[in-house]
Formats: C-alpha cells, sequence, structure tokens
C-alpha cells in the first residue's frame, strides 16, 4: 500500500542555481526509478537556518510531497546521504489530516501567485 510522505531537504548555499535545478530533477528521478509519484514540489530558496550546519549559516531550502512504499524510504534516504550537496534532511509520513492541510496550503499559494 501506497502511504503519503514529505520530504524537506537543505541543500548547500554555495551552489548556483543550476545545482539547485539538478539536486531537484535527481529526487525526482530517484522516486520514479523506486515506483513513487511526487504530488508536488517547491522550491523555498535560500533561508537562513536558527544554527549552522556544516559552518553554514544558510541553506536551499526544497519541500516534496509524494505517494510511495515504505520499504522506498530507507532506500531514498540513502541516496540522499550520499550525496554531499544535501547538508539535512526529514522525511515525515502523512496521516489524512496532514496530506487534506497540504492540498489547501497549495491551493492558497496557487491562488496568491495567479492573483498577483
Amino acid at each position: 500500500m501506497m502511504n503519503n510522505y514529505e520530504t524537506v531537504l537543505i541543500l548547500n548555499p554555495v551552489l548556483s542555481d543550476e545545482q539547485v535545478k539538478d539536486s531537484m530533477n535527481k529526487f525526482k528521478d530517484l522516486l520514479k526509478s523506486f515506483k513513487g509519484e511526487l504530488k508536488s514540489e517547491e522550491l523555498w530558496g535560500l533561508k537562513k537556518m536558527k544554527y549552522s550546519i556544516q559552518n553554514k549559516k544558510t541553506g536551499f531550502y526544497m519541500l516534496f510531497e509524494y505517494q510511495a512504499n515504505p520499504d522506498v524510504i530507507s532506500n531514498l534516504e540513502i541516496e540522499l546521504k550520499r550525496d554531499e550537496r544535501i547538508m539535512r534532511f526529514l522525511t515525515v509520513k502523512q496521516d489524512k489530516h496532514a496530506v487534506e492541510f497540504a492540498q489547501r496550503r497549495r491551493e492558497k499559494l496557487t491562488s496568491k501567485e495567479s492573483n498577483k
């Protein structure tokens, strides 16, 4: 059975826009290779962190929401650990309330963008 997950990645702030896009595409390709289904992706951009990681005070944040089988997550996280561009990541299994909340949040974001 497929579960809903979201993964937040924090990438090294010295990366170029192209390298950040490459990392996003790499994650999407990994997910496809593990038969996961991407629901949404968001690049939050360069953000200041509360504490430094690897002596960096900022990082590029990304959010991915997807469906996958539970056994996929450990394989996916092994690949994330191997990527030197990724400083931190967190994967959370979403319950039905979190899935509904994420859907409403995405709808608000798209309506704000179309009102600009």
